[in-house]
């Protein structure tokens, strides 16, 4: 494992671009492009105010810049660096932007969710949307890129519409059996629209593309509700995580629940592996996990019971087999995690110096390098699973791992890193 010098950002905003050439960093009001391979930099953009909000085109082909204390939207094109774009909501305000599918059109949503404004790059028309409803998650799109869903809110009820992202043209529009629609998302496959309500009401409902309600799910009552809602990625299940601390799988065939997973406070199955984040000091400066031999764990865990702290804990859960394979647990509440997007290996921080892996074949945590204290905020995965950006408050670098054809990035089974 090794890691590149850090260099400066502001607001985390840091992403790589989906074909994994690009790498965008901001710093106030300048946004920097790097090749993702020699981290040199290819554009140094000026824009009019600091940047709060950057997005890649489908195609990484275009960046967009939203300043919305300004209401401006400034987008910069890679192949082209002498042409730009500016787009000003004036005095209607800014409060959210971002690309369509096809990476050509972009939707500013105004102050107080009166409208949302569809700006076309390439035919400069406009297009509205009106009475866009302010909630946590009200718009999606479909992985191929085709529809459009919109929660609304109209006359005080709750409404979705499907638009057709071609040429934006309403396709559906129905109600939804909501006090207070909270939240709708797209099965990958763009088949079903999941929408769910405030966590006062705990009710899902599923809906097809015509606008058919296909089933609703009701978990219990009269107590906080659902949390929070994802899909998987064959769009088999649905998972629904709710405020009395249990997720439940919903499967894609009769949409009735086909197991629930719990957090309490002890561990008590001796089948399982609890990781255990343990302070050790070493010549190399390395932090990292105690990692008992399977067995030894085992019998230490049938004669007592493992406690801890639920914000310090990753619960990790064997989908095949619908039970819980390993707990991490940490010394300080968790920050931010993420999947590799090629295999099944999970990053982690805490918001401290050190960065965490996690794969089936084991654990390791690692101090990242350099003058100083760098506490690490966020993560961001490179497409191809070989690097990871490491974002702190005011730098960011990038951490580099080992391919299967150079070796493990986890070294020893003894929980050691390689450097």
């Amino acid at each position: 494992m090794n890691f590149s010098e850090s260099f400066k950002l502001s607001g985390l905003l840091c992403r790589f671009s989906p074909d994994g050439k690009y790498l965008a960093s901001c710093v106030q009001y300048r946004l920097v492009v790097r090749d993702v391979t020699t981290l040199q930099i290819l554009q140094l953009y000026t824009c009019l105010d600091q940047i709060q909000h950057i997005e890649w085109s489908a195609d990484s082909l275009f960046i967009l810049c939203a300043m919305y204390r300004r209401g401006i939207v400034q987008v910069w094109s890679l192949e082209q660096p002498e042409w730009h774009c500016k787009i000003d909501e004036g005095s209607a305000g800014l409060v959210a932007s971002c690309w369509s599918p096809d990476g050509r059109h972009i939707l500013n949503t105004t102050e107080f969710h009166l409208r949302i404004t569809v700006w076309s790059l390439c035919t400069k028309s406009v297009s509205y949307i009106k009475y866009p409803k302010a909630c946590q998650q009200g718009l999606t799109f479909t992985r191929d890129g085709r529809y459009l869903a919109l929660a609304e809110r109209r006359d005080c009820r709750d409404y979705v519409s499907i638009f057709v992202c071609s040429d934006w043209q309403l396709l559906r529009h129905f109600d939804t059996d909501t006090q207070d629609l909270t939240g709708i998302e797209w099965a990958p496959n763009g088949c079903v629209l999941a929408a769910w309500d405030t966590c006062l009401e705990y009710k899902v409902l599923l809906y097809s593309l015509d606008g058919r309600l296909l089933s609703a799910y009701c978990a219990y009552e009269w107590s906080l509700g659902i949390k929070s809602v994802a899909w998987s990625p064959s769009s088999q299940f649905l998972a629904i995580g709710s405020y009395d601390g249990k997720v439940r799988l919903l499967n894609h065939v009769t949409w009735k629940m086909i197991t629930e997973f719990g957090h309490p406070a002890a561990i008590n199955n001796p089948k399982t592996v609890v990781y255990k984040e343990a302070e050790k000091i070493s010549q190399l400066g390395l932090g990292h996990l105690s990692f008992p031999p399977l067995r030894a764990m085992a019998g230490a865990l049938s004669t007592s019971e493992s406690k801890y702290n639920v914000p310090n804990a990753v619960w990790i859960w064997d989908i095949q087999k619908l039970k819980l394979f390993v707990v991490l647990e940490h010394m300080s509440p968790v920050r931010s995690f993420q999947w590799d997007p090629r295999q099944p290996r999970l990053a982690i921080c805490t918001g401290g110096s050190k960065v965490y892996l996690w794969s089936p074949a084991g654990c390791v945590s690692v101090q990242v390098p350099g003058e100083g204290d760098f506490p690490v905020l966020g993560l961001c995965w490179h497409l191809s699973g070989d690097s990871l950006a490491l974002l702190g408050k005011d730098h960011f670098c990038l951490c580099f791992l080992e391919t299967k054809e150079r070796g493990t990035a986890y070294g020893q089974r003894d929980g050691m890193p390689r450097t």
